[in-house]
C-alpha cells in the first residue's frame, strides 16, 4: 500500500516527518556591457577600389551595415518566414488526417449481418480487458492508424450466454491468429462461459498452429482439438521470476531505506531492491502460489482430456510434448490439421457447407439492449482497476477521490439496487485506499455491494474490498498481501561518487529536508517513520477483521504481508467464494432480491474532450515508439521499478505473474 500522493507528497499525518527540502539558487550572473561596434562611414574615393577581405566582426560586434548585408537579411527573414508558414500548413495537414482517420474509424457503426448458419470465433488476438479502457484512443495503434480489436471480459461472458441461445450460432471455434493479452484470471472466466455454452448442447472445436500453455488452458475446453501438423506445443510448467536490482543499486552507490514492519515477512516487494535473491519466506510464498495456479490449469485440462494430474506433471518435467505428433500421441489434441482441412471438417462432421465465422467482439456489438427491461431495477457494475492512487485522475488507475465520487453517485441512484464492484488492483496509496474503503462502508450501507475479484486484489485492492456484503475470487486470484512498507532512495552519494554533483544547504531544524533524496535517513527519522508505517498496518489489520468478522488475533495470523491465491483466500476466511464475474452478479441479484427483472449497467469515468484525446495520443505515441514496443513482456517490471523510484512513503505492491 502507498502512502504517496501522484505528485509525490505524503499525506498530512507525515507532513512533520518529511518536510520538503530547501532549494537553492544560483546568483544570477550580469551581462556585459555590449561593445559600440558602429564605425563612421568613409569618405567615397575618386577612383573605384578593389574590395577588401571580409573582416570577421568582433564578438560583440554588430555587422557593417550596408546594400549587400540588408538583401541577406531579407532573404532570411523571407526564408524563414516561409519555413514556418510550411511547417504549420503540414502541421494542420497532419492534425486533419490524424483526425479525418480517428472519426472515420469512431464514425464506422456499421453492424456485421450474421448469417443462418454461424460459427462465433474466438480468438486471443482480440485483447480481452478485465476492465473497459479509460482511454479515448485505447482502440486505435497510432502507428498503423488502424482500429485494435479490445474486448471487455464482461461483454465477452456476455456473447457467450446469448450465443448459447442463438439459433444462428452453431459452434464456436477457437482459433488463435495473433499473441493478445488475457491474463490467467481471464483465461479461467473466459473458460467457464464456454463450458456453460456447451450445456446448450452446442459444439466447440479448437485449432492452432501451435499452442501456447495459456492458449491451450482455454482450447482444452473444446470438444476436439487440433493443431497443425509442423507446429510447435508448451506444456513445461508455471513459473514466477523476479527481477533483482540490488547489484545495479551498489554499483550506483545509491542508498534504500526501507521501513517494513518486522512481522511483514512476506511483503517482498521491496526484495528486489536491498536483496539478490529471494527471501526464505518470499520464495516459500511464491513456490506455494505457483503451484496453486498450476494446479488450476492442471485441474481443468485433466478434467476435459481425460487424463490423471500426475500424468500431466509427468509429461511437463520431462517436456515429454513438444511436437504434434508426441501430443496427439498423449491424447492431448485429437488430431493434426491443415487450416483448409478444418473447413472440410466443419462440412462433413457438423453439416456446415460454407462456414460464416464471427468473431466474439462483432458478435458483442450486435447485441441488443432488451428494451422491456429499460425500466427494470438495475445492478451495477463499478471497475476499480490498475494501481490506487492519491487525488483526481482518468487514466487506468484507481484514483482515490475519483472512484469515492463514482461510488456516491451509485449509492444515491435509486434505480440501482445492487453493486458488484470489480477489483483487479494490486496495490497502491494507504490514504487513497481509506478513502475508498469509507465510501465502499457508506454504499453498504444503502444496497447490497458485491466485490468481484480479478487478477490482482491485493495489498490495497484488499482494503478496500473488505466492507463488501461478499467477496468472490477466481481461483487464481492473487488477494491477501495485508501488510505495508515504505521506501526511501537517497542519492546524495551516488551523485557525487559518479557525477561529481554535490549538494549543500541550510536548515531550521535537525531534521527539517528529510526525504529530499539527498541523505539516508539518521535514527531519529527511522523511528518516527516507522511509527507511521506501524499504524498504517494497525489500521489495514483492524479493517479487515471489521470487514471480514474475524478476531484480530486471526487476522494477524494471515496478513504478515502474505499473498493468498484465490482458493487459499477461501479457505482462511478473506474470500466468500470462488468464481467469477458472472457469479458475482448472481449473487448481488439474489441479496437485492430483484427475481428475473433485473438489467445490467456498467458504470465507466471515461475521459471526454479534444484535451483528453490529445493527452492520450502523447501518451500513446511515447509507449509505442519507446518503452512498450522495446520491453515486451518486461514493460510490467519497467512500471513497477518507475513506480518505486518516483514516490516515497508508504506502498506496496505485488509480483506480476506471467502466464
Amino acid at each position: 500500500m502507498e502512502e504517496t500522493r501522484k505528485d509525490g507528497s505524503l499525506p498530512a499525518e507525515h507532513s512533520a516527518y518529511l518536510p520538503e527540502g530547501t532549494v537553492v539558487e544560483n546568483n544570477p550572473v550580469s551581462e556585459p556591457t555590449p561593445q559600440q561596434a558602429a564605425e563612421p562611414a568613409s569618405e567615397p574615393a575618386s577612383e573605384p577600389a578593389q574590395p577588401a577581405a571580409a573582416k570577421p566582426a568582433a564578438h560583440g560586434q554588430q555587422p557593417r551595415r550596408g546594400k549587400k548585408c540588408g538583401f541577406s537579411t531579407g532573404k532570411v527573414f523571407l526564408a524563414s518566414l516561409g519555413a514556418v508558414v510550411v511547417g504549420s500548413v503540414l502541421s494542420v495537414v497532419f492534425w486533419l488526417i490524424l483526425f479525418s482517420g480517428i472519426g472515420s474509424m469512431f464514425g464506422s457503426t456499421e453492424k456485421k449481418t450474421i448469417p443462418a448458419e454461424a460459427i462465433l470465433h474466438i480468438d486471443l488476438a482480440e485483447s480481452i480487458l478485465d476492465a473497459p479502457s479509460k482511454d479515448p484512443m485505447a482502440s486505435i495503434d497510432l502507428m498503423t492508424m488502424s482500429p485494435i480489436s479490445q474486448l471487455t471480459l464482461f461483454d465477452a461472458l456476455r456473447a457467450l450466454e446469448a450465443a448459447a441461445e442463438d439459433d444462428r450460432i452453431k459452434g464456436i471455434y477457437i482459433n488463435f491468429t495473433g499473441a493478445g493479452s488475457a491474463s490467467m484470471t481471464i483465461l479461467e472466466e473466459l473458460r467457464e462461459g464456454i463450458e456453460r455454452f456447451k450445456q446448450s448442447g452446442k459444439w466447440v472445436v479448437a485449432y492452432n498452429d501451435t499452442y501456447s500453455q495459456g492458449g491451450y488452458y482455454l482450447a482444452s475446453v473444446a470438444d476436439k482439438i487440433y493443431m497443425q501438423p509442423e507446429g510447435s506445443f508448451d506444456w513445461s510448467g508455471l513459473a514466477m521470476n523476479t527481477i533483482f536490482y540490488k547489484g545495479l543499486i551498489d554499483k550506483l552507490g545509491v542508498d534504500i531505506d526501507v521501513l517494513r514492519p518486522t512481522v511483514c515477512k512476506y511483503k517482498s516487494a521491496v526484495e528486489p531492491y536491498i536483496l539478490t535473491e529471494m527471501s526464505a519466506a518470499n520464495r516459500q510464498q511464491m513456490q506455494e502460489l505457483v503451484d496453486q495456479m498450476w494446479a488450476v490449469v492442471v485441474d481443468a485440462v485433466s478434467a476435459s482430456r481425460g487424463i490423471s494430474a500426475e500424468e500431466l506433471n509427468r509429461l511437463a518435467d520431462e517436456m515429454a510434448v513438444v511436437l504434434p505428433q508426441q501430443a496427439l500421441e498423449h491424447k492431448m489434441i485429437d488430431g493434426v490439421k491443415y487450416a483448409d482441412q478444418m473447413e472440410t471438417l466443419f462440412e462433413e462432421e457438423y453439416d456446415i457447407d460454407e462456414p460464416a465465422y464471427v468473431s466474439l467482439s462483432e458478435y458483442a456489438s450486435g447485441l441488443t439492449v432488451d428494451t422491456k427491461r429499460l425500466s427494470a431495477p438495475k445492478v451495477a457494475i463499478v471497475y476499480a482497476n490498475g494501481q490506487v492512487m492519491d487525488g483526481e485522475g482518468s487514466d487506468d488507475n484507481i484514483y482515490g477521490y475519483t472512484l469515492s465520487r463514482t461510488l456516491r453517485e451509485v449509492a444515491e441512484d435509486d434505480d440501482v439496487k445492487a453493486v458488484v464492484v470489480r477489483v483487479n488492483s494490486p496495490g497502491g496509496s494507504a490514504l487513497a485506499s481509506d478513502i475508498i474503503w469509507r465510501e465502499m462502508e457508506n454504499l453498504k450501507a444503502e444496497k447490497p455491494v458485491i466485490v468481484s475479484m480479478g487478477e490482482y486484489a491485493a495489498s490495497g485492492g484488499y482494503y478496500i474490498s473488505a466492507p463488501a456484503d461478499a467477496i468472490v475470487a477466481d481461483r487464481s486470484t492473487l488477494t491477501g498481501s495485508i501488510g505495508v512498507f515504505g521506501i526511501l532512495p537517497s542519492f546524495g552519494d551516488a551523485l557525487k561518487d559518479k557525477l561529481g554533483v554535490t549538494v549543500d544547504g541550510v536548515k531550521t531544524n535537525r531534521n527539517a529536508g528529510m526525504g529530499t533524496g539527498f541523505e539516508a535517513l539518521n535514527s531519529t527519522q527511522y523511528t518516527a517513520m516507522m511509527q507511521s508505517v506501524d499504524r498504517v498496518y494497525e489500521r489495514f489489520t483492524s479493517i479487515v477483521a471489521e470487514g471480514r468478522n474475524l478476531t484480530i488475533d486471526r487476522v494477524l495470523e494471515i496478513a504478515e504481508g502474505r499473498v493468498w491465491s484465490g482458493v487459499e483466500a477461501q479457505k482462511i476466511g478473506l474470500v466468500d467464494t470462488c468464481g467469477g464475474l458472472t457469479a458475482a452478479l448472481a449473487i448481488a441479484v439474489d441479496k437485492a432480491e430483484l427475481g428475473e427483472e433485473y438489467q445490467i449497467v456498467e458504470v465507466v469515468d471515461e475521459a471526454d474532450g479534444l484535451m483528453a484525446i490529445l493527452n492520450s495520443l502523447n501518451v500513446k505515441v511515447r509507449q509505442q515508439m519507446t518503452a512498450r514496443t522495446e520491453l515486451g513482456a518486461l514493460y510490467r517490471e519497467y512500471q513497477q521499478l518507475q513506480s518505486v523510484l518516483d514516490k516515497e512513503g508508504v506502498y506496496a505492491l505485488c509480483p506480476y505473474f506471467q502466464f
